[in-house]
């Protein structure tokens, strides 16, 4: 039993904006009070703060803390996500749609939905695009939403979702929920990170003409900076640039045009790719690109000539450089957010990153001796997220047909071997091989693979025999369409989907 002398009592937190937050409010949550917590932040220095897209886990987050969704989409100005849409990656004027949920309607116990899908496809069957079995799609072009219905009968239940919000009102939300539980906010920048010369170990830091601020527990959400876990810790970072070159951004929001869309659409540009992310009172948009095939200057000229609405601030322009931390945890400091490593905003990761950092963190939460072998399984997890997710996106850009340099250059790409083994097991057999610590699951794979036009050379052994024994799948293939067709139909539309809930 770990004695009440031995625990973590002081955790500092440097740095604000959603990593600080969200890392603030999540232990103030689970800690209750056995703590004290300090967040230290500088409103001169300010955050990335544009437009966030997330992935579904985030309900998960804030389920745990108790929010309720109704007050989290009212104070973020939020709207639904029920996939993403990539235009022209593959070539120019070609669209796939990577949803959330699963496809289709499973009507076999022993072969799923999606392996029957193949095989007809393979075979020049009548089955049609893989879209038209996503629920997600369906009601996403369609501008509806629903929740999703927990009756495995209905294809409702095949829905998930995530959601748009601006990450500034999230971070002012959350601080407002994190404060009324005990944490202590000092405005203000850090001058020095005092460290123990025995250990290695952070002892304090001190802010700017103030006193030293003392902790057991130091965790890093300055950014790309990294104040304690570089700047002090010295950690090292690990540099995948030669897998994901594009290093910096120019992001501009603009009015709001029309309903608010359901859904994320990221384009491909001359060197990388723009996103759009609607919003209840505007739209979010950025151009993610490699500088080697484009200048800022003219990468903001063409983010603002493919705006749908008038911009309503300047351009923030970002640089980044795409990789890791070599250690995340680092002695008594962990790396949160954008501190810990980045990656493209490409499949909405940012966020979830944080939110799993907390979350992984909470579980292996140390004493004030810090085990270093907790931090090694913490850095060990997190390595592997990281990779996986790495890989996921890599997927997106080498099976592209463009005539641009930059996008011959990632078609030329080499990869690594860990994608290469689940490309070869897909091409070859029609096998999505995961281990299933990924998050990304076997629909979210399947919808890149087969939406960047990476066909596998025959269709799962089950499915084939299935089919060959006659299995009726025409008949069900058209029952999944009409299922999907009717319950998209009844849905409300998506602005009032957000009006039903918020008011």
């Amino acid at each position: 039993m770990m004695k009440t002398e031995t625990l973590v009592k002081r955790i500092v937190i440097v740095g604000g904006g959603s990593a600080g937050w969200m890392s603030a409010a999540a232990l103030a949550n689970a800690l209750e009070q056995s703590a004290h917590i300090t967040l230290i932040e500088s409103e001169a220095i300010g955050t990335v703060g544009v437009g966030e897209a997330t992935i579904p886990p985030i309900r998960q987050f804030n389920q745990r803390l108790g929010i309720s969704e109704a007050d989290f989409v009212r104070a973020t100005q939020g709207s639904f996500k029920l996939g993403i849409e990539f235009d022209g990656w593959t070539k120019e004027g070609e669209r796939y749609f990577h949803p959330f949920g699963h496809y289709g309607a499973d009507f076999d116990v022993h072969v799923p939905f999606h392996h029957y899908w193949l095989s007809d496809h393979l075979n020049g069957g009548k089955a049609g695009p893989l879209d038209d079995y996503s629920i997600c799609y369906a009601a996403a072009k369609a501008g509806r939403f629903t929740h999703p219905n927990s009756d495995p009968r209905q294809v409702q239940s095949r829905l998930d979702y995530a959601y748009h919000f601006d990450a500034t009102l999230y971070a002012e939300y959350l601080r407002q929920y994190a404060e009324a539980r005990n944490v202590t906010r000092l405005e203000g920048r850090v001058s020095d990170v005092n460290l123990d010369p025995a250990t290695g170990h952070i002892l304090s830091v001190t802010m700017e003409d103030g006193p030293p601020i003392e902790g057991d527990l130091f965790l890093d959400c300055t950014g790309f900076i990294g104040v304690l876990i570089e700047g002090a810790m010295k950690t090292g970072y690990e540099d995948w640039s030669h897998w994901l070159p594009c290093n910096r951004a120019v992001a501009v929001p603009s009015e709001s045009t029309g309903d608010t869309i359901p859904y994320t659409r990221s384009t491909c540009r001359k060197a990388g790719w723009q996103w759009r992310i609607p919003l209840q009172h505007r739209t979010g948009n950025g151009y993610v690109y490699c500088d080697r095939f484009t200048t800022a200057e003219e990468a903001e000229q063409t983010l603002r000539d493919n705006l749908d609405g008038q911009p309503i601030a300047d351009a923030k322009h970002l640089r980044f450089l795409t990789g890791r931390r070599k250690k995340f945890w680092n002695k008594n400091c962990v790396a949160v957010g954008l501190s810990a490593g980045f990656m493209e905003p490409l499949e909405s990761t940012s966020l979830h990153l944080i939110q799993f950092a907390i979350m992984r963190l909470l579980t292996l939460f140390p004493d004030q001796e810090m085990s270093p072998l907790l931090a090694e399984e913490y850095n060990r997890l997190t390595v592997a997220e990281y990779e996986r997710i790495r890989d996921f996106l890599v997927l997106h850009y080498i099976a592209n047909e463009r005539d641009e340099p930059f996008w011959k250059e990632m078609a030329a790409l080499e990869f690594s071997d860990s994608l290469q083994f689940k490309i070869n097991h897909f091409r070859q057999n029609g096998v999505i091989s995961l281990d299933g610590r990924e998050l990304f699951g076997k629909p979210s794979w399947l919808a890149v693979l087969i939406g960047q036009g990476i066909i596998p050379e025959r269709a799962p052994g089950l499915s084939a025999r299935a089919m060959s024994r006659g299995v009726p799948v025409e008949t069900r293939f058209a029952q999944v369409k009409d299922a999907i067709a009717a319950a998209t139909h009844a849905m409300p539309t998506h602005k009032d989907a957000i009006r039903n809930l918020t008011q």
